[in-house]
């Protein structure tokens, strides 16, 4: 598994190179919780969807995207929420298979 860089903001975009792909991950905290998006090489993955402590974003087979990302929690079983981002709450790429 690979951990993303977040940062503890209540929206941000993060560009990174996972599994050979150009992503773009996009995080916003609303008060019903975070949401993430995922552009794989300039296609929509998701879209708005609610992140929680140790669910993988991607829930299906998606043809333009190799792996998967999701957040855990280092000190509980909490969803993530902004101010923990990159501290309590990392954001993990894990190659298909692994």
């Amino acid at each position: 598994m690979k951990e993303v860089p977040v940062t503890p903001v209540p929206s941000q975009t993060v560009s990174a190179v996972l599994g050979g792909q150009a992503v773009a991950i996009e995080l916003r905290q609303r008060r019903t919780g975070m949401y993430a998006s995922i552009i794989s090489n300039g296609d929509t993955v998701i879209d708005n969807v609610i992140c929680r402590d140790g669910v993988d974003l991607v829930t299906q087979e998606y043809p333009g995207f190799a792996g998967n990302l999701g957040f855990v929690d280092l000190q509980g079983k909490s969803d993530p929420e902004y101010m923990g981002l990159g501290t309590r709450y990392l954001l993990l790429y894990k190659e298909k298979g692994e």
